[in-house]
């Protein structure tokens, strides 16, 4: 009895044991989804894809003449893709550009079983959003095989897996900047983009081609940061250095002040002390 008790217990402790290397098996979306910085890469202007018409194009028919808005994204997500859309386009909206005037926006599906059809439902809502006449021309939504989706995803950095647990793509929500060329200028991240981020970006990457020369101006006072995707003031951290060298000046002046009034304290008790032992 005794014996039959063991084997019970040892294959009840079998049974309920997780199983050699379950826990590697665990899907983790921080590490499976993420940017590799890659300022420079050039993005495959021969990628074959399919576009919100159904019509094959090459990625790099937007390339050329304007910077790009590249967003890969995927137009059936439950979660991120439609708000990072929909951040996008309300930026777009407040920026007062025209996309396909100053620059070109281009969406692209990172899930291969999605259709034009899902691409044309997407752009439209997508330009609802934006309420420009005219914009449509410049905002492009494509969809492409897993070969064409990996070449310019490899290319760029933009890593993103499929989670088979809860039947999603695991990825960050981000835009790409690129120049005109071709080549990757930057990210912006997150799900708003504000339309000044969005304006010195688009400069930036159409060297000094898009916008006023106000534009370029502003762009001097302002530096990219690409740990959070975005543009901060170069001003208000000049003025942050400013206040630190005007707090040591003052702490310097008053350890100095201080140190003269001991100074001259020493030498009046001195001086006193003279005088009486003269007496």
């Amino acid at each position: 009895m005794k014996g039959f008790g063991v084997l019970f217990a040892t294959a009840l402790l079998m049974a309920i044991a997780p199983l050699p290397g379950r826990a590697q098996q665990t899907f983790d979306p921080f590490a499976a989804a993420k940017i590799e910085q890659r300022p420079g890469a050039a993005v495959p202007a021969g990628a074959m894809f399919v576009d919100d018409e159904g019509q094959p194009v090459r990625l790099g028919d937007y390339f050329g003449r304007k910077p790009v808005l590249l967003a890969p994204v995927y137009y059936t997500c439950p979660n991120l893709c439609g708000v990072t859309l929909s951040g996008l386009f309300t930026g777009l909206r407040s920026l007062g550009w025209t996309p396909g005037e100053a620059f070109e926006v281009v969406a692209i599906s990172i899930d291969p079983g999605e259709t034009p059809a899902d691409a044309a439902k997407a752009k439209s809502e997508a330009l609802r959003i934006l309420g420009r006449d005219g914009a449509g021309n410049g905002v492009h939504f494509l969809t492409g095989d897993k070969a064409a989706i990996a070449a310019v995803t490899d290319a760029i950095g933009f890593r993103f897996a499929w989670d088979d647990r809860i039947q999603q793509f695991a990825h960050v929500a981000a835009v790409a900047v690129v120049a005109p060329n071709g080549i990757l200028a930057r990210w912006l991240y997150g799900v708003q983009y504000q339309p000044t981020d969005l304006r010195l970006a688009l400069t930036d990457a159409g060297q000094g081609k898009v916008g006023s020369l106000s534009d370029q101006l502003l762009l001097l006072c302002y530096h990219y940061d690409p740990v959070t995707g975005r543009y901060g003031s170069i001003i208000q951290g000049s003025l942050r250095a400013g206040g630190l060298a005007t707090f040591a000046a003052l702490a310097g002046f008053i350890v100095v002040a201080l140190r003269r009034e001991r100074r001259e304290r020493r030498d009046r008790r001195e001086h006193g002390a003279g005088a009486q032992g003269g007496a």
